[in-house]
């Protein structure tokens, strides 16, 4: 790729990719959260908030990267991966302050997830055997299982195989776009048992798979690899404005429910 498209430093994608998360956020929880019980949230959306909420999936592709990224340029992975835990754990409060009256109290953030991938990545480089290796990434995908932890295993495979792969763009892509479809399919499969699988579902569904694919142009199209003006500053803002952007989504919410 002509590095003239790689335009991006790390701040800039991980400020556009926060930008994008709250909007969609907003309109997302905002909805589900004055909707209980509701199964489509975007069935009740104008239009333009349902594009936005949707854009919101460029995030989780940046954060992937980034996790990926960590590992092989962080001077110690275990203060990384232990840093990771204690974000996950004070995101989990806002978590559910805000999606216990509709999801109940079995849910995990993303954070788990990416802290999760990172443990896979370590795994997978460790000097233990490859049968071992290999067992002890299942078992990092089961444990977002388990808690029920946004993107679950897809987010630990997307890790994983950003790493593997980063050297190797074609079989990255490759490998990329197969997650991402088994992902959808998978959701569409469930939205066909259930009788929900229609035009809008259709729709919202191929605009779940462009944002994410949108998300890996990005990163691999525009982004530089370089750190920006303020690295120390963008990485904790990104670690205290994840928990907080909850709490933000959660005020507006009792601001709108006492007007």
């Amino acid at each position: 790729m002509n590095g003239r498209s790689k335009i991006f430093d790390r701040e800039t994608v991980k400020y556009t990719a926060l930008f994008f998360m709250f909007w969609g956020h907003l309109f997302a929880w905002l909805t589900i959260m004055r909707n209980p019980g509701i199964s489509d949230p975007y069935s009740v959306m104008p239009l333009w908030q349902n594009l936005l909420s949707h854009a919101s999936l460029i995030c989780p592709p940046v954060m992937f990267f980034f996790i990926a990224d960590g590992y092989k340029y962080t001077r110690d992975r275990r203060k990384y991966a232990f840093r990771l835990l204690i974000f996950a754990c004070i995101t989990q409060i806002p978590d559910w302050i805000v999606f216990v009256p509709s999801l109940g109290w079995w849910t995990a953030n993303v954070m788990f997830t990416l802290l999760a991938g990172l443990l896979a990545v370590m795994a997978w480089e460790s000097s233990l055997k490859k049968p071992l290796r290999v067992l002890l990434v299942v078992l990092c995908c089961l444990g977002t299982l388990a808690l029920s932890a946004d993107w679950e295993i897809f987010g630990v495979l997307f890790i994983l195989f950003i790493h593997i792969f980063r050297d190797r763009p074609k079989a990255r892509l490759i490998s990329y776009t197969v997650i991402a479809c088994v992902w959808k399919g998978i959701a569409v499969v469930w939205q066909v048992i259930g009788g929900t699988f229609d035009g809008a579902a259709i729709f919202n569904d191929s605009l779940d798979l462009a944002f994410v694919m949108l998300g890996y142009v990005v990163m691999t199209v525009f982004y530089n690899g370089k750190k920006g003006k303020h690295p120390v500053f963008s990485k904790w803002f990104f670690y205290i404005f994840y928990p907080v952007h909850y709490l933000i989504i959660y005020a507006v919410k009792i601001c709108l429910d006492n007007i």
